[in-house]
């Protein structure tokens, strides 16, 4: 239990930093810029996205590392899009189908609501899908197991 408490708190200050960074390039973009609310938002994304993963990796899930950091990578970046998904789709929902074109109600549908969705999916898809404890497999002949990379 302490240990979940602890990962949690990790990604909690992981998830706060990506966040500022998500907010601030989307803010920077779609204001200061002029950049359309949805593209900002998915440029945003991307860069909170690879500081997510550093920090993930490294360390909220780092006794976790049982794949190959491409693997990883690769599967982390796939649960992003479906996280992505969920941030755009609340602030497609709010901006494009209820009309509530403001930035205030940018942001809250896309970067409150849409992100606190989105990291409660990660979070789980994270632990239970991308960051996988390594696999022991018996050495042949020798009833010794060693740490595998594969799954």
């Amino acid at each position: 239990m302490r240990g979940a408490l602890k990962r949690l708190g990790s990604f909690t200050a992981v998830g706060t930093v990506a966040f500022v960074v998500d907010i601030s390039i989307f803010n920077i973009l779609s204001s200061g810029f002029d950049v359309p609310p949805i593209l900002s938002k998915v440029i945003s994304v991307v860069a909170a996205t690879a500081v997510s993963w550093l920090g993930s990796r490294y360390f909220t899930f780092r006794e976790l590392g049982g794949r190959s950091k491409r693997q990883e990578a690769i599967l982390f970046g796939l649960v992003n899009l479906v996280g992505l998904g969920i941030a755009a789709g609340c602030l497609f929902l709010s901006h494009y189908v209820l009309g509530l074109t403001s930035a205030l109600a940018d942001n809250i549908s896309g970067n409150v609501v849409g992100v606190l969705l989105g990291n409660v999916f990660r979070y789980f898809a994270y632990r239970f899908v991308v960051f996988q404890p390594a696999v022991r497999k018996p050495l042949e002949g020798q009833g010794t197991e060693v740490p595998s990379t594969t799954p």
